[in-house]
């Protein structure tokens, strides 16, 4: 045995000794007494606990549990990662199985200061807070321990994860928990093959317990399907049959912001929603670009789920930051209600309309078609957009950020070498009218 792993297992029963002492001092049953074991940090030498497990199955409360052993053992400078600012105080920070619950639960309170992203305990211990949106703030500081969440969904995840990698320096044995729901991305499938990993799988239904009962019901729609299999069982899942793309497709064009071009032309595409209820589907907004050399690039995917104004304003929001061209709008569904929605927000925006002939599967090929000939780069990571693309099949019902992709690069791409006029192209109607008066 080593003298680091001697001094790393001396140092995990101090840290056992000193939560159990901390948790029965306030009257809570230890952590160690409650969890499953997957929810445990697992024993032997390693780097990165990687827990990858279904949506509910206890990982926020893992991690967040996790951080505040090491903080309760005397650690003084960890981070928290989440994919952005939010995430990491809606649910690494303030969430239900956060860290100030977690504090909370054993009667201890911490100082939570937003405006520093920063989380103090008792003993002087901080952790400061890091969006994988802006890797770049993590170059700088040094911890000794990390805790990274959803890695899976992390916009720019090797430039944060490897500015990270780089400050997690202290201490005599920095480590990291990472918690995510299963996506098959680079930094994922480099992760589960790295020696100094330790994996962790855990479902759903192993926490059913902890969850409301009417969510058994949204469990039951799922079951059996691709979906489930990735959301519930926690599965790493490789690309899907019958897809028009598979992540080694995007995978091999992708391309950092530090190396993307000077841009010819740019445009922001919607797909609206019918509907603005909670069953309805997200208005899909793509940001997209192409350079000199007729490529394309998605720069950013803005979807959600909005009221009529609220997607306007986004859209008209993204227009300014990227300095686009137009908008390009579909209008099959609302006519030129969706036209008037962006004409409300700002008169006289340039919208220019499409309209779908035919099905999907058409409409899509030609745009899949320049991805395999490497014409189309994603600039970052867009984990919710690059999973509809390599889950699409025939049968489908619409994926809205899908389809925003679709007229994005059909207008870029694929329609610009044509005659102006209306004409029917891979099952889009291009109209050359643009709707540019208020």
């Amino acid at each position: 045995m080593s003298a680091g792993f001697a001094g790393t297992c001396l140092g995990d029963l101090l840290d056992d000794f000193v939560q159990t002492f901390t948790n029965e001092a306030a009257g809570a049953p230890p952590w160690e007494t409650l969890a499953r074991a997957a929810q445990l940090p697992p024993d032997g030498v390693w780097r990165v606990w990687l827990l990858m497990a279904g949506r509910g199955a206890g990982k926020t409360r893992a991690g967040a549990e996790w951080t505040h052993a090491r903080m309760q053992a005397g650690c003084k400078r960890f981070a928290l990662v989440a994919p952005t600012a939010a995430d990491a105080r809606d649910v690494m920070i303030e969430g239900d199985s956060g860290l100030l619950a977690v504090a909370d639960r054993v009667g201890e309170r911490l100082l939570y200061e937003p405006s520093k992203r920063k989380v103090t305990w008792p003993n002087g211990g901080m952790a400061l807070a890091f969006s994988a949106d802006e890797p770049e703030r993590l170059r700088g500081p040094q911890f000794e321990y990390a805790w990274c969440d959803e890695i899976g969904s992390w916009r720019y995840p090797e430039r944060a994860w490897s500015n990270l990698l780089f400050g997690l320096r202290l201490g005599v044995d920095p480590r990291l928990i990472a918690t995510t729901t299963p996506r098959p991305t680079a930094l994922v499938r480099d992760l589960v093959k790295q020696p100094t990993t330790i994996l962790t799988r855990g479902t759903t239904y192993e926490n059913m317990a902890n969850l409301a009962p009417a969510y058994r019901d949204v469990v039951a729609r799922y079951e059996g399907t691709r979906l489930g299999r990735q959301e519930l069982m926690g599965e790493l899942l490789t690309d899907t049959p019958g897809a028009l793309w598979t992540y080694e497709l995007i995978e091999r064009a992708r391309v950092k912001d530090e190396d993307a071009p000077e841009y010819a032309r740019v445009v922001v595409a919607i797909d609206p929603a019918v509907s603005t209820n909670e069953e309805s589907n997200e208005t899909g907004i793509i940001v997209a670009g192409k350079d000199h050399a007729q490529h394309g690039y998605v720069l950013a995917d803005r979807s959600g789920r909005y009221t009529p104004h609220e997607w306007a304003t986004i859209a008209l929001n993204s227009f300014d930051e990227f300095e686009a061209d137009a908008i390009v709008i579909e209008t099959n569904q609302g006519g030129d209600m969706a036209v008037q929605t962006i004409h409300s927000v700002r008169p006289g925006a340039p919208v220019k309309r499409v309209h779908a002939s035919r099905n999907k599967i058409t409409r899509a090929e030609p745009v899949s078609s320049l991805y395999e000939q490497n014409k189309i780069h994603h600039v970052g990571g867009f984990p919710r957009l690059e999973d509809q693309l390599t889950t699409y099949v025939v049968g489908m019902t619409s994926p809205d950020r899908l389809d925003a992709l679709v007229w994005a690069m059909t207008d870029l791409l694929v329609t610009g070498k044509k005659p102006i006029g209306a004409f029917d192209l891979g099952g889009l109607i291009q109209e050359n009218e643009w709707a540019a008066v208020g």
